[in-house]
């Protein structure tokens, strides 16, 4: 089994990068849709919330209000911590149970867990490999208006509350460069992946990027990583 965690900035493209790794046979574990599963009725993360941000954050038919909570947390760094301290948790089970089911019907998947926030989660990046979507904020701010209907500030405002591009990169292995046109992102991201599959073939031990269109160099790379 390989493990990758795909992340970006909000409008980097890492959507397509995704889309075409599901095609190209990973099995793609989303990281939001993990954090809307564990927030659901009946959830123990959802007593929490209502019981930290008051009732006013739960809806009629008891589901959480999504844009009462995140005007809540968006701009309120104690909040927003509160607000992880209580989902993370469960996410991290959620994503580890559905990890172990995958691996065990195909212990030579390729397992690739989409995280927009893995840069500002800070958390255990336990992953074989870490692929960023790269855009530069401005080309982000401009998607943001032109295919979400967001003013200029707005999108700025989005961009602002996440890490910088140069974060995300420091803890890449590979970086993805999105502002190409789409196929020359694919094309990218079919190369990555056939190096993938290579190491399943071969049966390497390791995954060589040396020659990959995109990379970090390494004098770039956090010695965390």
């Amino acid at each position: 089994m390989i493990t990758i965690a795909l992340t970006g900035g909000i409008a980097s493209g890492k959507t397509t990068i995704s889309t075409r790794l599901r095609e190209l046979g990973a099995v793609i574990i989303d990281a939001d849709e993990i954090a809307r599963k564990v927030v659901e009725p009946g959830e123990p993360a959802l007593g929490k919330i209502a019981k930290r941000f008051g009732e006013s954050v739960i809806n009629a038919d008891g589901t959480l209000d999504r844009k009462a909570l995140a005007d809540i947390v968006f701009n309120d760094e104690e909040a927003l911590k509160s607000l992880n301290e209580i989902t993370h948790p469960e996410i991290g089970r959620y994503t580890q149970r559905m990890i172990a089911e995958v691996s065990a019907e195909d212990p030579n998947t390729i397992i690739v867990h989409d995280i927009p926030l893995l840069a500002e989660n800070r958390t255990n990046y336990d992953y074989d490999f870490i692929w960023v979507a790269d855009s530069p904020a401005d080309v982000r701010r401009e998607r943001l208006m032109e295919d979400r209907g967001m003013s200029a500030e707005e999108a700025q405002a989005r961009i602002d509350a996440q890490v910088s591009d140069e974060e995300r990169r420091m803890i890449a292995d590979v970086v993805i460069d999105t502002t190409r046109a789409i196929p020359e992102t694919l094309d990218q991201v079919d190369e990555l992946f056939a190096r993938l599959d290579l190491r399943h073939s071969s049966n390497e031990d390791e995954v060589h990027y040396d020659t990959a269109p995109i990379t970090v160099p390494v004098e770039e790379r956090s010695m965390d990583n």
